[in-house]
């Protein structure tokens, strides 16, 4: 995430992160589970394993799921935000696990290269980052940092919120759905719409994550503008 995405999520909009994800997609914590059942199923029969979490700020569901059906993999969970990293922190520490994830404070680029990751999440990110060149780099940050053939499980909103008016009233419904008002949910539309920019389509991912040198991804979960894949950093 770059500096300019991730200074949105102040402390007031890190406390309010966990409900409101949760009401603007439908299937916020089985889409987390997913991620870790697909992560643990492409990694199977390697039992002590390091995972990169990119954007690992706010719930940490992904690795609080990911950690309870892999009881020996470890955690790097790196963020540029840190009222976000710091919810995350709480929520890990909460779960029993903190001993078993590192936090990082800055962006995938700062990292080392070395030692590589078995894997890595990146889950509600990609939208974030405006510029295409940006989320082509993020990728590319990423992949030079996994082993080859090491998995990536990405996930996030992949198509233009305007191009799907059917999906944006259904999305509008979802806040009706749990009390917010007329008004509310304008805000709230206008709100995301002025605050991401998701790539334009399924095929504007596969080609990000080709570029930066991943196989083509495999869908396996999908709501409303939202879609996860699996893919791998290419030998």
């Amino acid at each position: 995430m770059t500096s300019l995405s991730h200074a949105k999520f102040d402390p007031d909009r890190a406390r309010e992160y966990g409900k409101q994800a949760r009401i603007a997609l439908a299937g916020y914590d089985a889409c987390h589970e997913l991620c870790a059942c697909i992560l643990s199923a492409a990694l199977a029969g390697h039992k002590e394993r390091c995972v990169l979490v990119v954007g690992a700020g706010g719930t940490a569901g992904e690795i609080i799921t990911t950690a309870r059906l892999e009881p020996d993999w470890r955690f790097v969970a790196v963020d540029p935000s840190e009222p976000m990293l710091a919810l995350a922190q709480s929520q890990v520490d909460a779960a029993g696990i903190g001993e078993r994830v590192t936090f990082v404070r800055e962006e995938v680029s700062a990292l080392p290269l070395e030692p590589q990751y078995d894997a890595a999440l990146m889950i509600g990110v990609l939208h974030h980052i405006p510029e295409g060149r940006d989320k082509a780099r993020l990728l590319a940050d990423i992949a030079c940092r996994l082993v080859p053939g090491g998995s990536l499980v990405l996930a996030g909103n992949c198509r233009s919120y305007d191009s799907e008016p059917l999906l944006q009233a259904a999305w509008a419904n979802r806040w009706r759905l749990h009390g917010a008002s007329e008004e509310d949910v304008e805000v709230k539309l206008a709100r995301i719409k002025a605050g991401a920019v998701p790539p334009e389509s399924e095929d504007a991912v596969a080609a990000l994550l080709a570029e930066a040198g991943f196989s083509i991804p495999k869908r396996f979960f999908a709501s409303l503008f939202w879609a996860a894949w699996h893919t791998r950093r290419e030998m």
